[in-house]
């Protein structure tokens, strides 16, 4: 049975609705992970970061404590591997041992690979299913039973595990088909998910991001780049804060509402 911390005496407030709790983020270390762990923080959680740059980790910790006003939230960093079970595995038990609890997952960990199916190289498919698909269901499948337990017990008897996807879960388009294929994986899993545990007042969420201005577009190959440039030349991209601003209202309604799905596009993204 995973262990859990004290459970407060009194109710998380108003101003820090996530009082109490412990939140994992993965992908932490840049763009919408790293919003949204200090949205979480801001909200009064707890919360454990998780991503493969140790250097840009230990920043954002510091950068969240000095910046968290009269209450310092607890900051864990952890370098990991979210491709590695073992290692998505012990982030998990590391974040319940250091903190005392997990009450929310994001799995934001991911990687968009774009270009033409023929004589792709097929490494790039490797590298988004090893990271989109296996890290996210080693992470989820690691955490669910601490979730669960924190849904049995204080302080909000509710637990919360999101899934950070894409527009591209929703609608395929020419140039992104296995990064199509991985977010419609994403979605599939997360709805069935829901459905074996909404019951247990574990609630499961889909985030499906349209064009961020974030660093994931950066490691696609040169050609690559330079269509999506031309693409989104003209239009005004989505901050990473924007989708942490929606993380955090989803994880915040009381405990009988569930958000299920959130696709949040630019207004002036057509597709």
């Amino acid at each position: 049975m995973p262990r859990l911390g004290t459970v407060p005496t009194e109710p998380p407030t108003t101003e820090a609705p996530l009082s109490g709790t412990v939140a994992l983020v993965t992908g932490a270390s840049s763009g919408i992970g790293r919003a949204t762990a200090g949205r979480l923080a801001a909200l009064g959680a707890d919360v454990a970061i998780v991503a493969r740059r140790a250097d840009r980790l230990r920043e954002l910790a510091a950068d969240l404590v000095d910046g968290s006003g009269d209450r310092a939230p607890r900051i864990v960093p952890i370098e990991t591997d979210v491709t590695r079970r073992d290692e998505a595995e012990a982030a998990v038990q590391r974040t319940v041992d250091e903190l005392g609890r997990l009450d929310i997952l994001i799995n934001n960990a991911g990687v968009m690979l774009l270009g033409p199916i023929v004589d792709a190289p097929v490494e790039e498919w490797d590298r988004m299913l090893e990271v989109n698909v296996r890290g996210l269901l080693s992470c989820a499948h690691a955490a669910l039973p601490h979730l669960l337990a924190a849904a049995d017990e204080g302080p909000r008897n509710v637990a919360d595990l999101i899934n950070v996807s894409s527009v591209a879960g929703r609608v395929p388009r020419l140039g992104s088909g296995v990064y199509n294929a991985t977010k419609h994986a994403v979605g599939a899993f997360s709805e069935s998910l829901r459905q074996e545990v909404t019951q247990r007042h574990v609630r499961v969420a889909l985030i499906e991001p349209g064009a961020v201005a974030t660093e994931l577009a950066g490691h696609n190959r040169p050609e690559v780049l330079q269509g999506l440039r031309q693409r989104f030349a003209d239009m005004e991209r989505l901050a990473d804060d924007d989708i942490a601003d929606a993380i955090g209202y989803v994880v915040t309604r009381p405990r009988h509402v569930a958000i299920n799905e959130v696709l949040i596009r630019p207004t002036e993204q057509q597709q």
